[in-house]
């Protein structure tokens, strides 16, 4: 699970320094690793290795991860209309 965060973040790092094309495969590859990561974390906490406290914890904070994730990859495929 450590090594799928570690590579959550280094996707989203190499993300912000490309082009528009190149940044959307990996905000996609980032978040198909955060999708595993959580599904890692449900099972964890099914099999009694998390209390529910930290399952709760660590749920709500790659919730908000992946809704940051997700309006950054929802910007990044529509072109930005000014004042449409």
């Amino acid at each position: 699970m450590d090594i799928l965060f570690i590579e959550i973040i280094e996707n989203i790092f190499i993300a912000q320094h490309k082009n528009k094309e190149q940044k959307l495969i990996y905000l996609n590859k980032s978040s198909d690793k955060l999708d595993l990561l959580k599904f890692l974390l449900q099972i964890s906490w099914e099999i009694k290795a998390l209390d529910n406290k930290k399952y709760i914890l660590l749920s709500q904070k790659l919730n908000e991860i992946g809704r940051m994730l997700g309006g950054w990859q929802k910007q990044t495929q529509t072109p930005y209309k000014m004042g449409l």
